[in-house]
């Protein structure tokens, strides 16, 4: 962290565009804000930059205003491309129902890009983003954090790409009749049928699974405990994106995150069967 005798000046910089140069004072808590974005550029910098300027900001070999300057370029930087990304995404984007991922990339994303501030907020997300992802984002704000989730939606949007859309439609619902008002993640529930069908080895064009099918099941998760199940479901994963994906390492690192959570649900649906 660098000293605040050489954060302060940046802040009054940031302070004075922000006042247009007037002579009117700004508040503390917009004095506190522009320091969140004097730090959040900063970090962006140790994290983000090219690795000599990373190891310069590391060590402190560069001064705060060169850190932070090369951290706001990468902010605004970042923002271009996630708005590129974002833009490609819509080109052959479907919800598949779900309102909650409607809403969010559809009416809540341009909302983002048309209201983000990379000079005097780039810390603020704006969106609550109430499409949950795979992936943990809490640690993730203002750019970072719409960037990351846009990954998300990109491989997710990949995933459902190689099945017919009616097919997801049919899976999603068989899950859950009402999941088009339901704030959850539907690729989770897709990729559930999809690696169920692999353990069973019962091929995906045959939708539904049997009573003999679900008997399967019980009986391989009855053998082994969450952590068995998981590795079990990561395994499926794997060979679910080498078949299907051409061994794409990132959609099957994506979908391994899912695992832990189906793992708990199926030994706690087992268990209440063994119990009843």
């Amino acid at each position: 962290m660098y000293p605040m005798e050489e954060l302060a000046p940046i802040v009054g910089r940031l302070a004075d565009r922000y006042c247009a140069y007037e002579s009117s004072s700004v508040t503390y808590e917009r004095a506190e804000q522009l320091m969140g974005a004097v730090l959040y550029c900063i970090h962006e910098a140790e994290s983000a930059g090219s690795e000599m300027a990373a190891a310069a900001v590391a060590a402190k070999g560069i001064s705060a205003k060169q850190a932070y300057e090369i951290g706001a370029k990468l902010v605004k930087q970042k923002t271009k491309q996630a708005l590129e990304l974002y833009n490609q995404l819509m080109l052959d984007f479907d919800w598949y129902g779900s309102r909650c991922l409607h809403d969010t990339m559809v009416k809540g994303m341009p909302e983002f890009f048309k209201w983000y501030d990379c000079q005097m907020e780039p810390q603020n997300t704006i969106l609550t983003l109430d499409y949950p992802v795979l992936r943990d984002l809490s640690k993730f704000t203002g750019i970072d954090r719409i960037a990351a989730f846009l990954e998300c939606i990109r491989l997710e949007q990949k995933f459902f790409g190689r099945f017919p859309k009616d097919y997801v439609r049919a899976v999603l619902a068989g899950h859950n009749g009402m999941y088009e008002e339901r704030m959850e993640n539907i690729c989770e529930n897709v990729l559930m049928s999809v690696l169920e069908h692999i353990l069973v080895r019962r091929p995906l064009s045959e939708w539904k699974l049997g009573e003999e099918d679900h008997l399967k099941l019980q009986a391989i998760c009855g053998q082994t405990d969450e952590k068995g199940i998981r590795e079990l479901l990561e395994d499926a994963a794997a060979a679910l994106a080498t078949e299907y994906f051409d061994g794409d390492e990132e959609l099957s690192a994506y979908l391994k995150e899912a695992t832990g959570g189906m793992a708990v649900r199926w030994k706690h649906a087992v268990n209440e069967i063994i119990c009843a």
